[in-house]
This record gives C-alpha cells, structure tokens and sequence, in this order.
C-alpha cells in the first residue's frame, strides 16, 4: 500500500513540475517579445513566481522518485535510460533558472524563435519517458 501512494505522490509532483516546464519557456517567448516596459515586467514577476513554484516539485518529484527506486528495488536498463532522461530534466530547469536571471537583468540576447524551440524539449523528454515507464524496452 506505501507503494501505491508514493507512486501516487510521484505522478503528482511529476505532472505539477511538468506543467511549469512547459509554461516558463513560454513565458521566456513572450518576454522575448515584449516591447513595453510594464508588459516585460508583468511577464517577468510571472516568470519569477513560477520558477520559486515549480522548484520544489522539481526536489519533491526527485525524492518520491528516490523512495520508488530504492525504497521498492525497482530496476532494470530501462531506468539507467529514465534516469539519464531524469538529470537532463533538472539540467533543463537549472538553464531556465539562468534564463530567467538574464531577463531580469535585462540581458537576454537569444529570440523568440529560439525559445519557441527550447520550449518543445520537455515535451520530448516527457515522451521518451513515458516510454520507458510503461513499455520498459530494456
């Protein structure tokens, strides 16, 4: 029974992080974008309170994922795979953290368009994972 609601919990955190993996990039676009000063400042408090909000998913999403893998000695190539996939993610989050500081320093040098792309990682990420999860291939 621990084992269902920690994996419960770990899907939560999962989607909960996900959704701010997808929205602060494109939040990243539109501030990219932004040719007024209180537009530009809107969309960077916005960004700024959902990275502070989706930072503790991140820590929360990789400790129930800790509790499963160890706690459960679940196992098996196709983790190795997910767990690659998993340090990416959180390398993914880190350089969004860095993105932001730019834009708040006012800093940004990259366009909109490159954000547009940057922000379909995850979704191929999350993908990838899925796979791995439910088809377990190796």
């Amino acid at each position: 029974m621990t084992y269902l609601y920690l994996k419960a919990f770990h899907i939560f955190f999962v989607v909960s992080w996900f959704a701010g993996l997808f929205y602060l990039p494109r939040l990243f676009v539109n501030l990219a974008m932004a040719a007024e000063t209180a537009e530009y400042d809107r969309l960077l408090l916005m960004s700024n309170k959902l990275l502070r909000f989706m930072t503790p998913l991140a820590v929360l999403t990789l400790a129930t994922g800790l509790g499963l893998w160890l706690g459960f000695g679940i196992g098996g190539g196709w983790l190795h795979a997910k767990l690659t996939l998993v340090a990416l993610l959180f390398g993914y989050h880190g350089y969004c953290a860095r993105l932001y500081a730019d834009f708040a320093a006012r800093r940004n040098r990259k366009s909109h368009r490159w954000f547009r792309v940057f922000n379909e990682l995850p979704v191929l990420v999350l993908l990838a994972v899925l796979i791995l999860v439910v088809v377990k291939p190796f």
